[in-house]
């Protein structure tokens, strides 16, 4: 028999009361099973595009003459030119049929612990992860779902969407747009709730089989914009995201590089039918989306571009400074360009390395350097990567994944 003190029990207790509290609070929403027919056909369509274009190119150069294979292959270049109307009527509804009959694939619920907390008339910073091979759990959170109190949402997805045909127009059509600085800022003044991946490509090439793991620590981007408006921000996770898909992808800096380059991870993955068929329909695996409640932030506090540039540069000089000065090869470090092309790009980052000439300052002086200037913008980033880690240990178990582990990179 163990025995408890009393403070582990006290501990012990209060953990247990902020779990039935968050119960009660907690709003469940759960899709709805339609027709198999209607539900393969709104997955394929919203997630057999990615493999429909490769299809396409590969049958109509092995199957059709060269002439009419490059028409073809003209076609999906034309398709990835010609602008997409996002409130095209037709295209809505097709998108109105994915979210209607896709959630109910899995299916999905999606838990609010906080359902009253959400006002309508504003705008929200959903910051959700994992992304996984797709974080196709985002669909639970649309606005033609319906399960949010929300009427404007938009998903900010990496660009390399849409610069593929075909792909590019149905996820338009279900609410994506670029993850660019000015989309995301002119999104939540026209007073739409953003819903972003913050670890993005990186998250995706360092995701490892059989745990979850997020990439946050260097992603402050969508907290300085939420303060820079004010939007509260909003911890989300998806429990089961990363079991709908097998996957395999390369490893090394190279990969990596490319990565960076084009805007998305080079990965195969695939679904159902087994392996030798490498379906592009996901298993049917159970997914809850868990949404935390909303942080409040204080607006007007400023986080300049400059500010935030300076903590990136402080902290690639913490890094860069720490190995030149343990291996004592500054000068020689000092000639490589890409140190000068980096420094060109971050003026802050000559401020920190060379303090009124050209002689590096002390390692003591770069490697303490105080990031008070950019306290705001750290504060609120680990508020929202605690509220992250609270949220995910709160439901893990409730949703049956308590013996899965967080890591936090």
């Amino acid at each position: 028999m163990v025995m408890e003190t009393s403070g582990e029990a006290a501990s012990t207790a209060g953990a247990a009361a902020e779990v039935e509290a968050v119960e009660k609070e907690m709003t469940v929403f759960t899709a709805k099973r339609y027709s198999i027919f209607h539900t393969i056909i709104a997955v394929a369509i919203w997630l057999g595009s990615i493999h429909l274009n490769a299809v396409l190119v590969v049958s109509a150069f092995v199957f059709l003459p060269l002439s009419k294979a490059i028409g073809v292959s003209w076609i999906l270049l034309m398709l990835i030119v010609i602008p997409v109307d996002d409130k095209d009527r037709i295209g809505r509804k097709l998108a109105r049929y994915i979210c209607k009959h896709a959630c109910g694939y899995f299916p999905i619920r999606l838990h609010i612990e906080d359902y009253k907390a959400f006002d309508p008339d504003r705008a929200y910073v959903f910051g959700y992860e994992p992304h996984s091979v797709l974080p196709i759990g985002v669909v639970a959170l649309a606005d033609l779902t319906g399960f949010m109190p929300l009427t404007k949402i938009k998903v900010l997805a990496s660009s390399a969407v849409f610069y593929t045909p075909i792909l590019r127009h149905v996820w338009t059509w279900l609410g994506l747009a670029p993850a660019t600085r000015k989309n995301f800022s002119s999104l939540l003044a026209s007073g739409y709730s953003c819903i972003i991946v913050p670890g993005g490509v990186q998250e995706t090439f360092l995701m490892e089989h059989g745990s979850e793991m997020v990439y946050l620590k260097n992603r402050k981007g969508f907290v300085r914009i939420a303060m820079e408006r004010g939007n509260p921000l909003v911890p989300v996770f998806c429990f089961g995201q990363s079991q709908v898909y097998k996957w395999w992808k390369p490893r090394g800096k190279l990969f990596l590089q490319l990565s960076r380059i084009f805007k998305f991870t080079p990965i195969f993955f695939w679904g159902i039918f087994g392996d030798f068929y490498r379906s592009p329909l996901p298993y049917q695996h159970p997914m809850d989306v868990i949404v935390g409640k909303p942080i409040e932030i204080k607006q007007n506090l400023q986080p300049t571009v400059e500010e935030l540039d300076f903590v990136e540069s402080v902290s690639f000089c913490k890094e860069i400074l720490a190995l030149v000065f343990a291996r004592r090869q500054f000068q020689k470090f000092w000639r490589e360009k890409f140190i000068s092309a980096y420094c060109s790009r971050r003026m802050q980052f000559f401020r920190c390395m060379f303090f009124g000439g050209f002689s590096a300052p002390s390692p003591s002086r770069c490697l303490d350097l105080d990031l008070g200037e950019c306290k705001e913008v750290m504060e609120v980033h680990n508020e929202f990567v605690d509220a992250l880690q609270a949220l995910f240990e709160r439901h893990k178990a409730r949703v049956g994944h308590g013996d899965l582990d967080l890591r936090v990179l």
